[in-house]
């Protein structure tokens, strides 16, 4: 009698990768701010893209928008999605970038704490 070994073939599982988004933000509305918004943009949707563990989930900016406010249309963009699920992390230039006001960076970090990371 033979014995035919036959080895399972199990599905290749992916490792879950982490939905990434980068906030930035400048002050004013000047030429120079514009160029720098870009370049911080287009530098954060290359660094996110390039690691293979991470899912790019888009880049929120606000353009003449002092930190110190919360309605600013991209932040809270940002908040949504990352209360719906969209995002697992948020990176950021500075602590400034996010906000200004440390009662609002307490305040949005105690709300998204368990559902997002946010790297400075």
């Amino acid at each position: 009698m033979r014995v035919r070994i036959i080895n399972p073939s199990l599905p290749e599982i992916q490792p879950k990768r982490l939905k990434v988004c980068a906030y930035c933000r400048v002050s004013t509305g000047s030429d120079e701010q514009a160029l720098y918004l870009e370049n911080q943009t287009s530098t954060y949707e290359r660094l996110i893209k390039s690691n293979l563990e991470y899912e790019f989930a888009g880049v929120y900016y606000d353009k003449a928008m002092t930190g110190s406010k919360e309605k600013r249309p991209g932040f809270q963009q940002m908040l949504s999605d990352a209360k719906a699920g969209k995002i697992n992390l948020i990176i950021t230039k500075s602590i400034s970038r996010f906000t200004r006001n440390t009662v609002t960076v307490l305040k949005y970090s105690r709300e998204l704490r368990g559902l997002v990371l946010v790297f400075f």
